[in-house]
């Protein structure tokens, strides 16, 4: 067993303990036993602290003029950044809550001690020697969780949004193709569940890609916002603790690193205080959750039957049904897609709600805008994915049915208002129906 100390007391840990004393407060304060902080956050914390510790050690080697034992620090806490980053599931050493109070400080420690402790061992030192390296005078140097959270959750955000932008450009091509191959199957179109006039199912699946074609473009424009961010600012933006040759340094490595143009905000105050581009970027998610919705609801709908409904398509069999009527299959993924929507537009209030009760210079509450947006966006590319994989691409028309309902409709009246007037061709429909 190690002893560790802080202002509040002392705690007694495991000797192979990676995690710290600020950890194991946080593991006992916020035991709700709801889920863990998230992966990708964690990942693009230690990407941010990778960065940091580069900088660092290239700070103290062009200081000294050669390569000095402080550099050597830095470098181990590097290393130990690309441990972590080197791992498939890296989650036991990360054991803190995600709803946490503290505006993320306990998921910044618990990162700041991993590391600090995984250096330390790299050196061949005991897990605990924070007299070599500490886990805030080295690896949060010139940091505070208000500048390094919120640029790990912009850096994460954006990662994830690139993934599902794809999805959805694939989606988008899926529903095109079927578009294009059922260009020529007419069928009964609809307004308000009621008879309308003739369309056909390719024009259908054709307005679908549009809508999706839409979302995808609104998730890749909000990455510009998302690129500016307040690294360097430390507590309240004003960059105190923060030196200027670091701030300039540590970017450029960032980039790299990520991938991704980041750029220093040009008002890092307003980055720490203000996450209305959090709020923004839900609101794009939900928008593609009410199109996939109505997508999936309609689908839901031309499926019905297969002979006391719609029937107009058949949805794949993937599954059992029922457990009590034999041969009952059930629209199954188009049912997870509408109940994945309803979760990230609830997502999106909880965004709402917890951007809104910032106060002054910080907002307390982001670690539950970074837990409902990066669920939103896993949930959404998993859901899009399932949605083209498993239903939109096994998809088929059933052309008879399509036939039979239009031919059986009033549709084709509304195409003899013009040479009848609008009141013949109402007579006219009253006519046959009474046939």
């Amino acid at each position: 067993m190690r002893i560790e100390k802080d202002s509040i007391g002392t705690l007694a840990l495991d000797d192979d303990t990676v995690y710290g004393i600020q950890t194991a407060r946080a593991i006992d304060n916020f035991s709700l036993h709801y889920k863990k902080t998230s992966p990708l956050l964690i990942r693009a914390l230690v990407m941010v602290k990778k960065a940091a510790a580069l900088t660092y050690a290239a700070l103290e080697e062009k200081a000294a003029g050669t390569a000095s034992g402080t550099a050597e620090l830095y470098r181990a806490i590097a290393g130990a950044c690309d441990r972590v980053l080197a791992m498939e599931h890296c989650e036991p050493l990360f054991p803190v809550d995600a709803l946490q109070g503290g505006a993320g400080t306990s998921t910044n420690m618990n990162v700041n001690e991993v590391l600090a402790n995984l250096a330390l061992l790299s050196l061949g030192k005991p897990a605990g020697s924070y007299n070599i390296i500490h886990p805030i005078d080295h690896v949060n140097r010139g940091q505070s969780t208000n500048d390094v959270y919120p640029t790990a959750l912009r850096i994460a955000a954006i990662l994830a949004l690139r993934s599902l932008s794809e999805q959805c450009a694939t989606l988008q091509e899926s529903l095109q193709r079927k578009e294009n191959a059922w260009s020529a199957i007419k069928k009964l179109g609809r307004t308000e569940l009621m008879d309308a006039v003739p369309i056909t199912l390719g024009e259908e699946f054709g307005a679908y890609a549009q809508a999706v074609g839409r979302d995808r473009w609104r998730l890749y424009k909000i990455e510009e916002r998302l690129r500016q961010v307040n690294l360097g600012g430390t507590a309240v933006g004003n960059a105190d603790t923060a030196e200027r040759r670091y701030r300039f340094m540590v970017y450029g490595i960032l980039r790299e690193m990520t991938g991704i143009g980041l750029a220093a905000a040009e008002y890092p105050m307003d980055i720490t205080q203000n996450n209305d581009v959090f709020v923004e970027a839900s609101g794009l998610l939900k928008a593609l959750s009410v199109n996939l919705s109505k997508i999936a609801g309609d689908i839901r709908l031309m499926n019905a039957g297969p002979h006391g409904g719609i029937g107009e398509i058949t949805v794949q069999p993937l599954q059992m049904g029922s457990t009590i009527m034999p041969g009952k299959v059930n629209p199954v993924i188009p049912e997870m897609v509408i109940q994945t929507a309803i979760r990230v537009q609830a997502h999106d209030f909880a965004i709402t709600a917890a951007a809104s009760r910032g106060e002054f210079e910080l907002n307390a509450f982001l670690p539950l805008i970074a837990d409902s947006l990066l669920e939103s966006v896993c949930l959404l590319e998993r859901a899009v994915l399932l949605f083209r994989t498993k239903c939109i691409e096994t998809l088929t028309p059933n052309e008879e049915r399509c036939a039979a309902l239009l031919e059986a409709s009033a549709s084709y009246a509304a195409s003899l208002v013009p040479d009848v007037g609008y009141e013949e061709a109402e007579r006219i429909v009253k006519e046959r129906e009474k046939r």
